[in-house]
């Protein structure tokens, strides 16, 4: 294949218009915004810094990805995104939402508007799969036939509805995961976070739910931002690849991933994957790693 020319990574501030699914470079109207941050950092309570000088404005309807090393605050950004922690200094706005300290406290009606995808699925091993998916529905009071309706859907995209008598113990890892997805789903998120949710599998099952993943994407058209340590899966699932640094985590890169909107297997072995894949490569060396902290 030859070795790749050498790529110049500095320092960028995220900005909106970078990675934007579907927008024309003369387009004059921006998409709304999904989630902006300005100067965020993250302190946890043993003094460790996670997060610094995080400045990130994210549109509605795109899809980004997250890599860096380990320990740098990838997964305590998903967190404060989330809502389930809140940052220590600056501003955050997330589906029309503002969290700028600590004591901001909880907001029910921006947490019921946001999917969280983990690396491990959390099923309750005494529900079956359909009503593992509709937990959430019922912990928000939906009337059960809703419930079991949006469930039943919701499986249905994920290639499970002939499993839903099922109980985790009688899954594969991958189906476990699938069902983690579509009980996410089943919520109607306008925002979906997924942290790692595919990194213990085997790599051809994780090449298929990524494709189905992007599928469903697609389809929804909402919000995602997805944490990974691979390179070809930030490159294949995402419109926009954010690179972060060492502990402190800082954005070193902010890039548009040049890539067909359709997204087939083929792709991967195309030489504009390998290009777009090189870029972020690179980023990651320059920056380094440390494999102690935790992320």
């Amino acid at each position: 294949m030859g070795q790749s020319p050498r790529i110049e990574v500095a320092a960028v501030r995220a900005s909106p218009d970078v990675g934007d699914p579907g927008k024309s470079p003369t387009a004059d109207a921006q998409p709304p915004l999904c989630i902006s941050a300005r100067g965020l950092r993250h302190v946890f309570p043993d003094g460790t810094v996670a997060l610094d000088g995080i400045d990130l404005d994210i549109s509605e309807g795109s899809f980004t990805a997250i890599l860096g090393p380990s320990g740098c605050g990838k997964s305590t950004l998903l967190r404060l995104v989330s809502g389930l922690e809140n940052p220590t200094v600056g501003s955050l706005t997330v589906l029309s939402h503002a969290v700028a300290a600590p004591d901001a406290g909880r907001q029910p009606e921006r947490a019921t508007r946001i999917g969280f995808v983990f690396q491990d699925a959390h099923l309750l091993p005494w529900r079956t799969v359909l009503h593992n998916v509709a937990l959430p529905l019922e912990l928000r009071h939906t009337s059960p036939a809703e419930a079991e309706r949006r469930a039943r859907s919701a499986l249905a995209e994920v290639e499970l509805g002939d499993a839903t008598a099922r109980f985790p113990d009688e899954l594969s890892g991958g189906m476990r995961m699938r069902v983690s997805i579509a009980r996410a789903l089943a919520t109607e998120p306008k925002l979906l976070l997924l942290d790692e949710p595919f990194a213990a599998l085997d790599e051809l099952t994780r090449h298929r739910l990524d494709e189905r993943l992007r599928g469903l994407f697609a389809q929804h058209r909402m919000t995602v931002l997805f944490v990974t340590h691979s390179l070809s899966e930030a490159v294949f699932l995402a419109d926009r690849a954010l690179v972060m640094s060492r502990r402190p985590g800082r954005i070193v890169l902010d890039h548009r991933v040049d890539l067909p909107k359709e997204r087939a297997a083929f792709l991967r072995t195309e030489p504009s994957f390998v290009r777009q894949t090189a870029i972020l490569r690179e980023a990651l060396e320059k920056h380094g790693s440390t494999e102690d902290e935790r992320s």
